[in-house]
């Protein structure tokens, strides 16, 4: 297998299957034929690795995933930061970030609320001008004219130890014009102050009145296949073990659990696939113009497995080494799309029980 070096390449040499490229392809064609897919032949990949945050001006408000100043998660939250010590070493999808210095200015300007359903009208002018500046030099490197990206809340005390948010806060997938980038960032912003948000720090005995929302913007992965992998076994407590959930289209679906994902167990010493489980895969997400869509899996796919072993490897390999690279079990979400698997998030498993 490949190994992780500066990020450039660390995909094994031929391990996609001829069978898997066929069941891909087959995929795609289910994607194609929603009207207007974003995956389809107007949909043009760029080369990630070639996409670098060199020259960016550094500031403030929007900081790009790669700078120093983007690690700091007070800034940024603990998704964004997270990703971004990573971008150096692993194939995470380009993007920048409003801070939450951008939040407290909207505030103060009396441009965001943050009561229950206090959700902001419009950004300040100002802000709007440095998304705009930021957004179409995310263009200029991906050589569309209209980026899709997937707009992400981060909250500054997100994805710690003892508190991870998943599912707490808004996600919007397949976004593009500027217009329609800058909406997604206020409904983020607005989902912070979500009844369920703020049970959620009830919960966890957060405070109500000191939050501080960030929001990640990156070049969407359109992803053939979808994962969630755990370094640790999270119903076991094994750390010797490594547990994928796969399924085939975008991550939304498995996120959301509404789909009965296949499953793989892994031994995290030789990386030897052990065990696995595949689901009847009924649902999948796909993009759609303006967000994305929940469809119906071909019924020839639902029983096919999502990975091949190979793959199922080099997934639990990504798992191992951010594992070893934490200091601690890690729960993964990543994607393969043409072929290539892209990390799309990080975080610690915050609730492990005793290996059994």
């Amino acid at each position: 297998m490949g190994s992780v070096g500066s990020g450039q390449e660390w995909k094994s040499g031929a391990i996609y299957a001829r069978e898997h490229d066929q069941r891909a392809s087959e995929m795609r064609t289910v994607q194609d034929g929603v009207e207007g897919f974003a995956g389809g032949a107007a949909f043009r990949r760029y080369d990630w690795e070639r996409t670098m945050t060199t020259g960016v001006e550094t500031e403030t408000e929007i900081l790009w995933l790669g700078e120093t100043a983007c690690h700091d998660r007070a800034l940024v939250g603990g998704k964004a930061a997270q990703l971004s010590r990573l971008a150096a070493g692993y194939r995470v999808p380009p993007g920048f970030c409003l801070t939450s210095t951008a939040f407290a200015a909207a505030r103060s300007n009396g441009h965001a609320g943050t009561g229950i359903g206090g959700q902001p009208v419009v950004l300040p002018p100002s802000l709007f001008g440095k998304l705009t500046a930021a957004y179409q030099t995310l263009a200029a490197r991906s050589g569309l004219e209209a980026p899709p990206v997937a707009v992400r809340s981060s909250a500054i005390d997100e994805d710690g130890s003892a508190a991870s948010f998943a599912g707490q806060h808004d996600t919007y997938l397949n976004i593009a014009g500027i217009d329609a980038v800058a909406e997604a960032v206020i409904r983020c912003w607005a989902s912070f102050s979500s009844e369920r948000a703020l049970a959620y720090r009830r919960q966890q005995g957060l405070p109500l009145d000191t939050v501080r929302p960030a929001v990640l913007i990156q070049h969407l992965v359109v992803a053939d296949v979808s994962a969630v992998v755990f370094s640790a076994n999270p119903v076991t407590g094994k750390r010797d073990e490594i547990v994928l959930n796969a399924t085939w289209g975008l991550g939304e679906s498995l996120v959301s659990g509404t789909v009965t994902p296949d499953t793989y167990l892994v031994r995290k010493t030789d990386l030897t696939v052990t065990g696995r489980e595949i689901g009847d895969k009924q649902r999948m997400t796909v993009a759609i113009p303006e967000g994305t869509r929940e469809v119906d899996v071909p019924r020839l796919l639902r029983r096919q497995p999502a990975l091949d072993d190979a793959q199922a490897i080099e997934m639990a390999q990504l798992a191992r080494l951010l594992d070893e690279a934490m200091g601690y079990p890690v729960d993964v979400e990543c994607a393969f799309s043409g072929g290539r698997l892209y990390l799309l998030q990080c975080r610690p498993i915050t609730r492990l029980p005793a290996s059994k």
